[in-house]
């Protein structure tokens, strides 16, 4: 569901906690033996010999779209081990022309799909996932907080096959023991596998989950060892020589021709530690970000894309994010956006060095970070500025209690010659299968100033009902800008929701969320407590595809004006046909207008959809409209942006990618600005990449000719830049 954010903890929380003690329905716990062979296996999608000295799981069950079914294709699992990797064997009998197989990606999958769950710590709370279409397109991620969230910036080193034969597809896996970590001396790890088939719209697995859960490490089964633990050693060392050759548009004509190169290092010298390091690495964008149309009084927010900022950082996440949910985040402390960062001139921040540590111990997680960027000059509203150098450093430690909850201490700093900067954090989860209560405390500090913020959230989701509340507070002094993303200073809010849910076991309708609740924000800079209640309904159907829509009023007041406000928020998401897919969402609302300070009316849609014309193409585009109306109800302007694009993946693992950015504003009948890139990206080996990106840039900002003269606006070129990335993996 979608809500607006703002929160307070509530005492009220404790009593819930006790009406969420009734146990999750029982489930009988599964077990596959896991066998040892003398040789390896061959990993090609053929059903060798080997394999009949396996245990096999084929017991799978439905999760959606009936829940709780025998699967309508049988699937059949099986896991053997050498002394170095462990292999597993899925087998998907199914017509031979139903089975979907779409080229693609790491990481970037569609048609049939298959996975395998590992928890190799069994501590009911982590697991590895490794994903293979029908057509051999790979897929890995970290599944965290009881498979609550996904990190799929993780990657390992990993083999895989698949093949369709006229029964079906068999996938086939091969995963070397000291590409993950795990606990050792183990008798058992966690163990599930996924069966996706898109043209049925159904997802299996071979443990069961109730439908208002979702999956839960917890309920896994387990692999248990016979006579046999992984012990494979070794140096466990991955370099990575970055290539690099940039070519950027000086003007008049000319370009700056900029070779360089860099090095990231992985090295894991035991099972429970990673330490990383990239040296001079180059973080140049292959895409522009996307267009953010801001009518409030904080700034945007953007994505980090970056792998070495991205790579590992689940250590450094505070607990209670929950993938898919958007009711409930926690604060933002640690924004690696801002290590690096884009200077107002376009200019960034030159990265010189970056390390960072990693891992396990028992029931402790930790980790380390350390950066150092370098001074530079750039220039903003015409005056001439430096930006110093700077070392960023964080600190994280994070300890498993109660089985399945969690309490961690993060620290982030930066400091610099002239300003010392940073925030301290405790933060924590209780979770049962079914709830999840999540807090966060934080004081910020700025060389001898500081403030206070907090945050927390409960969810609990039952058979018949759901109840969510989140609260945060974020004190006047509060300022982490440097490190961190938390711009609402001198805020607090408080918001809960309740209401039935009602799963069918047949029909066209899987599932109907009716929900109520109310909002309470309170802002410093107005002296004011906002007050509205809302009241929404979520339907999902059998065929992949839901909506929803909420309704939302009450009093608020903005800039000195106290007013009644309104909004309607709908989204739509679908996957109806295994060829296309897209999401629709949007909104018509009675706000204050920022960008042109007064209380008007405001109407937005976003969308994006995309059509896979061949296993080898796809076309899309996303899409948005930005409608503002002045306070007389008289049409302002309207803003439309979209960025069509075609994909083609000729082969595994190699794309062509190209798009076009543009933007357009009704009260100038003008384009404002042009963004076209093309990308073609090889991921030759596991791990190693050869990127090629051109992108170009045209707007209608000042445009002077050789003596100083303005020029007419017109659509030209601002920038164009070129560059040629070779990464490659050398695996000890």
């Amino acid at each position: 569901m979608k809500v607006s954010q703002h929160s307070l903890p509530s005492a009220a929380l404790c009593v819930l906690l006790s009406a969420a003690s009734t146990l999750a329905s029982a489930q009988t716990h599964k077990t596959l033996i896991l066998n040892r062979v003398q040789s390896s296996v061959t990993v090609d999608g053929v059903i060798e010999a080997a394999w009949s000295q396996a245990d096999s799981a084929s017991d799978f069950v439905q999760f959606s779209p009936y829940h709780g079914k025998e699967p309508a294709k049988k699937t059949t699992a099986k896991v053997l081990t050498t002394d170095r990797a462990l292999y597993c064997i899925i087998i998907c009998y199914d017509d031979r022309y139903s089975v979907q197989r779409i080229r693609g990606m790491l990481d970037d999958t569609d048609g049939d799909i298959v996975s395998l769950m590992i928890d190799t710590f069994d501590d009911k709370r982590t697991a590895y996932k490794f994903a293979v279409t029908a057509s051999g397109v790979r897929a890995d991620c970290r599944l965290l907080d009881d498979a609550r969230n996904r990190d799929y910036n993780w990657d390992g080193v990993w083999f895989s096959a698949a093949r369709i034969h006229d029964w079906g597809f068999a996938v086939e896996m091969e995963i070397p023991y000291r590409s993950i970590q795990y606990g050792d001396g183990l008798r058992e790890w966690g163990l599930d596998f996924d069966r996706w088939t898109p043209a049925r719209a159904e997802d299996i697995y071979w443990c069961a989950y109730e439908e208002n859960e979702g999956q839960r490490i917890s309920k896994f089964g387990s692999l248990a060892f016979r006579d046999f633990y992984p012990s494979v050693k070794g140096l466990n060392l991955e370099i990575y020589p970055v290539g690099i050759a940039k070519a950027q548009y000086a003007g008049d004509s000319k370009y700056d021709f900029d070779p360089n190169a860099g090095v990231d290092v992985f090295y894991n010298p035991s099972r429970r530690l990673t330490f990383q390091l990239t040296a001079n690495p180059d973080f140049a964008q292959i895409e522009a970000d996307p267009f953010s149309f801001n009518i409030t009084r904080y700034e945007s927010y953007f994505d980090e894309r970056r792998p070495f900022f991205t790579e590992g950082n689940e250590v450094f996440m505070p607990s209670g994010r929950e993938r898919g949910s958007g009711f409930y985040a926690p604060l933002e402390l640690f924004y690696s956006r801002r290590i690096g960062k884009k200077l107002p001139d376009g200019g960034e921040v030159p990265l010189l060095l970056g390390t960072r540590a990693f891992g396990r111990v028992d029931d402790w997680e930790y980790g380390g970070f350390l950066a150092a960027t370098g001074k530079k000059d750039y220039i903003s509203n015409g005056e001439k500025l430096t930006e110093p150098s700077a070392l960023f450093g964080s600190v994280r430690l994070k300890r498993q209690i109660l089985d399945n909850s969690s309490v961690g201490l993060l620290y982030v700093g930066r400091n610099d010659e002239a300003e010392n900067t940073g925030v301290v954090d405790v933060d924590g989860a209780f979770r049962a299968t079914d709830w999840q209560i999540a807090y966060q405390v934080a004081r910020s500090y700025k060389n001898s100033e500081g403030d206070f913020a907090s945050s927390a959230g409960f969810k609990m989701s039952r058979q018949k009902w759901l109840l969510a509340v989140r609260s945060k507070y974020v004190g006047e002094d509060f300022d982490i800008d440097e490190v961190g993303y938390v711009p609402w200073r001198g805020t607090a809010e408080f918001v809960a929701l309740a209401g039935p849910i009602w799963y069918f076991d047949e029909g066209v309708i899987q599932q109907i969320l009716i929900y109520t609740g109310g909002m309470a924000g309170y802002e410093k800079v107005d002296s004011y407590t906002d007050r509205l209640g809302s009241l929404g309904i979520n339907m999902q159907f059998r065929n992949n595809w839901g909506y929803e829509v909420s309704l939302s009023g009450g009093r608020a007041k903005d800039q000195g004006k106290r007013y009644d406000t309104y909004e309607l928020d709908y989204s739509s998401w679908w996957s109806i046909s295994p060829r296309w897919n897209g999401s629709l969402s949007g909104g018509f609302a009675r706000t204050y207008n920022f960008s042109r300070d007064y209380l008007g009316v405001f109407s937005w849609t976003e969308g994006d959809i995309e059509w896979s014309v061949l296993d080898v193409l796809k076309l899309g585009t996303s899409l948005g409209s930005f409608v503002e109306w002045d306070p007389d109800n008289r049409l302002e302007d309207v803003t439309f942006n979209s960025r069509p694009y075609f994909s083609l993946t000729p082969v595994n693992n190699l794309n062509v990618r190209a798009y076009l950015d543009n933007v357009y504003v009704r009260s100038t009948g003008d384009v404002q600005q042009l963004i076209g890139g093309l990308l073609f990206s090889y991921n030759f080996r596991p791990k190693s990449w050869i990127y090629f990106a051109v992108n170009e840039v045209r707007d209608r900002s000042d445009e002077y000719d050789g003596i100083g003269t303005l020029l007419p606006s017109s659509l030209h070129l601002t920038d164009r830049a070129a560059v040629l990335k070779l990464k490659y993996l050398f695996y000890f």
